[in-house]
């Protein structure tokens, strides 16, 4: 393939993960799924190595690419079949995330697979909308090893039904499992439209050329990292079971064709549900230099290669079962990356921003009928010649809020108060992003679980700009913690106020 042929191969690549995506979009039921966005579309080899993947959710599709070689060599693959798991020692990342995996075959021969994931509000947990403050694996819901959901086309009873008597709305969850394999056949279609069209040894071929191309500009971002080696340390501020002050430490050694990132140092897991498995680490690395390399880049098993991850097992970053991992997956991988991009502020300053608010704030609601999740955005952490946007969602996530009349119209709650919180982004020759504030009123008794992080350690300024403000949670008025479970009443407000970006450059500094 000429540069030519080789880009619009990878586009029409990622133009069908992109399609997956609005299928699922359009035919999901939860506001979870349909409004939030949280779900991710890929396409994956016959070995199961990333090909193209949609803009979606980094910690989804990173911890894919990381751990489907070893799902798919699980199966004997038949047209029509398509597995599901949640395991995050398996290939899963935690357990309300449900990845569906559909084999492609054209006139008999297996091509590669398509594969979805995402974030469903319920799948059995102790505590409503399946985010709890856990200590084990088994409170965290319902456990998915990978197994079939479909044998060519037609529904395996038996795991319809055990998913859906864990479940307090079966028809939501089943009409999303049964959205999540649609998006799956028509990938699937589509895929095997583009191989016929493109021929099959020229698709083969194309699979090669754009891995070794991406793996040609990874290398190109990665040489511009000087040559050394680059520390930092940052702490997780509690496990919600007692331990606070859990440090992460990371050692990069760069040079011009790798880089080894090496998490010596972080501490043992934890009894909280913030242990990370080693695909969602994984993914957290792999976003953080995807970021450096050149933007042409296609996100596919080339862009990865050059980069090696070394962590202890039965660590933070690389815990083993039973560990509880439902805040490992949102909190936890947000911090590696500020890690990361810690390290590599030491090599090269001008490339790095501050450190952004630094947590998904996940705030998971509901009682005996209904259940609802959602994240909240903050401050995004200014740079070198930018200063940081306000009230986003940053790095490891970016889905949308739920719109105020979505939720009230599905749920019993009220927001009385949904607004930027002014002054909470650091200061700097550029300023950090500010963070929001978010207040809900419950019309119904609720039983509220939040998991939030940078309450006490706070997010970082880079060049001589400040930190950011604190997040706070708040139950009528009151600080709460930032990883509590509380037993709201009807006509009872709780409000999120989230973490600002840090600042980046002295405040007295000339502008560039």
């Amino acid at each position: 393939m000429d540069t030519i042929e080789r880009t619009l191969f990878c586009n029409r690549m990622q133009a069908v993960c992109e399609e997956m995506g609005t299928v699922l979009q359009r035919s999901a039921f939860s506001p979870n799924i349909r409004d939030r966005l949280d779900f991710s579309c890929a396409v994956f080899d016959a070995d199961g190595r990333l090909c193209a993947q949609a803009a979606h959710i980094p910690v989804h599709l990173g911890s894919m690419a990381f751990a489907m070689r070893d799902v798919v060599k699980q199966f004997h693959w038949r047209p029509g079949d398509t597995i599901i798991l949640n395991d995050p020692y398996l290939g899963g990342t935690h357990l309300p995330d449900i990845t569906l995996v559909s084999p492609v075959f054209v006139q008999g021969k297996l091509y590669g697979f398509t594969a979805n994931r995402a974030h469903h509000a319920d799948i059995g947990a102790v505590t409503p909308g399946s985010m709890p403050i856990a200590v084990t694996l088994e409170q965290e819901g319902l456990l998915i090893s990978p197994r079939y959901l479909f044998r060519q086309n037609a529904p395996v009873q038996n795991t319809f039904d055990e998913i859906l008597a864990h479940v307090h709305v079966p028809h939501i969850m089943h009409a999303d499992l049964n959205a999540q394999a649609s998006t799956n056949r028509r990938g699937v279609t589509l895929l095997g439209e583009l191989i016929s069209r493109t021929g099959q040894a020229q698709f083969e071929q194309g699979l090669t050329e754009i891995n070794t191309y991406a793996e040609q500009l990874a290398l190109a971002g990665i040489g511009d990292i000087p040559p050394g080696v680059y520390e930092f340390l940052d702490y997780m501020d509690d496990d919600g079971a007692g331990n606070r002050d859990i440090p992460i430490h990371i050692t990069i050694r760069a040079n011009a064709d790798r880089v080894h990132v090496d998490f010596t140092g972080t501490a043992s897991q934890v009894e909280g549900n913030i242990n990370c498995p080693l695909s969602v680490t994984a993914a957290a690395v792999y976003y953080a230099f995807y970021c450096l390399m050149p933007p042409e880049t296609p996100a596919c098993d080339g862009s990865f290669r050059p980069i090696r991850i070394q962590a202890e097992a039965g660590s933070l970053v690389n815990a083993l079962r039973p560990a509880a991992v439902a805040a490992g997956n949102v909190e936890t991988s947000t911090r590696i990356v500020d890690v990361v991009l810690g390290a590599l502020a030491a090599a090269d300053p001008q490339r790095i921003p501050a450190a952004s608010h630094g947590s998904m704030n996940n705030i998971a609601l509901g009682n005996a009928r209904w259940d609802y999740y959602e994240t909240l955005g903050g401050g995004m952490g200014a740079g070198p010649c930018f200063p940081g946007l306000s009230a986003v969602q940053t790095h490891m996530t970016n889905t949308l809020n739920t719109p105020v009349e979505i939720l009230e119209m599905h749920y019993p709650l009220r927001i009385q108060r949904y607004q930027v919180r002014r002054g909470s982004g650091g200061r700097g020759r550029h300023q950090g992003g500010d963070g929001l504030i978010r207040e809900y009123c419950f019309l119904e008794d609720t039983t509220v679980t939040l998991l939030g992080e940078r309450r006490t350690h706070v997010p970082w300024g880079l060049a001589g700009g400040n930190p950011a403000r604190a997040a706070i949670n708040l139950h009528n008025g009151v600080p709460i913690p930032g990883k509590t479970r509380i037993d709201a009443r009807a006509g009872d407000r709780l409000t999120v106020a989230t973490a600002g970006g840090g600042g980046w450059g002295s405040v007295n500094s000339p502008d560039n």
